[in-house]
């Protein structure tokens, strides 16, 4: 009779960028028996599954939840005691808004074996990419990642708090509340403030917009950007292209 090693390791996928994942995360999802992956983790990560692997999609969107979270819940037990070490492979970091730990401890409670894989958070490594700093010395000391959206659908209160600080603002899942957003930060911050919105960070589809709350709606209305995508609400977004604005500026003057 073959013992079956039953784990769950939940783990981070990265922002998009399949090169953008751990190395302790390939180590995972190549020792895999099961992966249950989500919407924004890169199917290109599946090449490092053994073919024997059992992948089944679990994604969830916007108003369209392929796999309600009670049934996953369920699923990652069923697999772990029937087929071995499940792998639950979900979007940039599974403890930033990515209701990992709800996984892990719904399969501690079952009796499995768990393990958390960082990821790297795309509340971080998308602006950073887009050429956004989130800290600079003399313009800002802090940052605010924030969901736009609860569980209910309502607009996050911590929002009011965010907008009333000096900090830059990292807001996910918020496309939807975007009117509602721009307003509450222009109330407190004033038209001028800088802000970006990045859909698709890290990947080859990824397109941006950079404004300020005055003109960002009107922006968003043309270019049409949706989620998948980050809001980044701050000075520090003024940053952005200013060493090419350097580069392109020095070598014209020493032509």
């Amino acid at each position: 009779m073959t013992t079956i090693n039953k784990k769950l390791s939940i783990v981070g996928a990265g922002p998009g960028d399949p090169e953008l994942i751990t190395l302790k995360g390939v180590k995972a999802l190549e020792s895999a028996d099961v992966v249950l992956y989500d919407a924004l983790a890169n199917e290109a990560l599946l090449a490092h599954v053994p073919e024997t692997t059992i992948k089944v999609f679990v994604g969830k969107r916007a108003g369209m939840h392929y796999r309600q979270q009670r049934e996953i819940n369920r699923m990652i037990v069923n697999y772990a005691e029937t087929c071995g070490h499940v792998v639950r492979l979900k979007g940039g970091d599974p403890y930033v808004f990515g209701r990992g730990h709800e996984e892990l401890e719904y399969a501690a409670e079952h009796g499995i074996p768990t393990d958390y894989v960082p990821g790297i958070s795309s509340a971080m490594a998308v602006p950073g990419l887009g050429g956004i700093p989130l800290t600079k010395r003399g313009v800002n000391e802090s940052f605010w990642v924030v969901t736009g959206t609860l569980k209910d659908h309502s607009t996050a209160k911590d929002l009011r708090f965010a907008a009333q600080s000096s900090a830059t603002a990292i807001i996910l899942m918020g496309m939807k509340k975007l009117p509602e957003i721009v307003a509450l930060f222009e109330q407190y911050r004033g038209a001028g403030e800088a802000v970006a919105i990045i859909q698709d960070g890290s990947k080859e589809t990824e397109r941006s917009i950079v404004g300020d709350l005055g003109s960002v709606l009107a922006l968003q209305q043309k270019e049409q950007l949706t989620a998948p995508a980050i809001i980044v609400i701050g000075e520090v977004v003024k940053e952005k292209g200013k060493e090419l604005g350097r580069f392109l500026a020095e070598k014209t003057l020493a032509e």
